[in-house]
């Protein structure tokens, strides 16, 4: 295996005491071992995800066998190669998804798992753009539909997955529809293409759409399940979808209206990212670049709305927690 100058060690923050009590330490750790077809990248910054939440409170484990450190996400610059194929990515500044480790001086990935940076963004929008970018583009055009001209809702407008789908409904030539928690939330979204954004704190949000979308929607991204769905429901339109990324809200539905749902034949569907196989993640990453990969740095820019050293990760998830921001928290070395 040819490479940059790499060390045995590197730093990378661990969890201590994992559960509602839990902290995060800078530590030291061997760097990962290539195995076949892997690179290995040398990380400038991660992403910050409520996926990272979760796992520090012991509720979110890595899938078997993938690193216990946080991180789905990094930007960075190759310095190994497992396979001589793929030797070329040596030396390119990229960014990727991981299932883990990215909250470590180097991480280990699949080569198929990279994107080219855009050279007019800096590590910390890279960084920010993985994750979300890809599951709001799953959600859209793999797991559930968004037709042509078509009637998007989203959830969480203003969250990372959010700031995503509303530029990706926009490049697909949608009507795009967010609900948020405050007006500034409002506005940020508006800005970056929503058609409308509803406060849900200040008004209704289902007697709002109904009166702005009266035909309803085809589809709807919803992370916070729950209470939500019934909502949901009312406001789909005939043959939708409503696509469930998470259960922020609860993870259950009081008297789910299945005779509303019968009656406008829509779907439920329920999707994750992290736990899918290599070669799920591989051709979904080749089908959104295929599709959307000319559009990033210029119609599709990652929301980045603060980057925090490594060392101060608490704060970034203290700030993630307290659902005040727009766009994507990001950590840098």
């Amino acid at each position: 295996m040819e490479n940059l100058s790499i060390p045995a060690q590197m730093r990378c923050i661990e969890v201590k005491n994992a559960g509602p009590a839990s902290t995060l330490q800078v530590n030291s750790r061997a760097v990962p071992q290539l195995q076949a077809s892997q690179v290995l990248v040398k990380v400038a910054a991660a992403g910050v995800n409520r996926a990272d939440l979760l796992q520090r409170q012991g509720l979110y484990p890595a899938p078997p066998g993938e690193s216990d450190i946080l991180g789905l996400e990094v930007a960075g610059t190759v310095v190994a190669a497992a396979d001589t194929e793929h030797q070329p990515w040596l030396g390119q500044q990229v960014f990727g998804l991981v299932p883990g480790g990215g909250y470590a001086e180097y991480v280990a990935l699949p080569a198929a798992h990279l994107m080219k940076k855009p050279p007019e963004w800096s590590f910390s929008q890279a960084a920010a753009c993985a994750e979300v970018f890809l599951t709001a583009y799953q959600a859209m055009a793999e797991v559930a539909h968004l037709p042509a001209q078509g009637r998007l809702l989203v959830h969480a407008g203003a969250s990372g997955v959010g700031t995503a789908a509303i530029q990706l409904g926009k490049l697909f030539g949608a009507t795009v529809a967010v609900t948020v928690g405050s007006d500034e939330k409002a506005q940020a979204c508006l800005a970056l293409g929503a058609d409308y954004a509803v406060n849900y704190r200040a008004q209704d949000f289902v007697t709002a759409f109904k009166q702005l979308s009266p035909a309803g929607f085809d589809l709807v991204i919803d992370p916070v399940a729950g209470d939500y769905l019934n909502k949901d429901l009312q406001l789909l339109a005939m043959d939708g979808q409503i696509l469930v990324l998470s259960m922020l809200g609860g993870r259950y539905a009081r008297e789910l209206d299945m005779a509303l749902m019968l009656k406008k034949r829509g779907q439920l569907l329920c999707s994750t990212l992290r736990n899918r196989t290599d070669e799920y993640k591989a051709k979904l990453i080749q089908s959104f670049v295929q599709r959307c990969g000319m559009a990033l740095g210029s119609q599709l820019q990652p929301v980045l709305a603060q980057s925090f050293c490594f060392n101060d990760a608490e704060q970034a998830h203290a700030l993630l927690q307290s659902n005040s921001v727009v766009g994507k928290l990001v950590l840098c070395w």
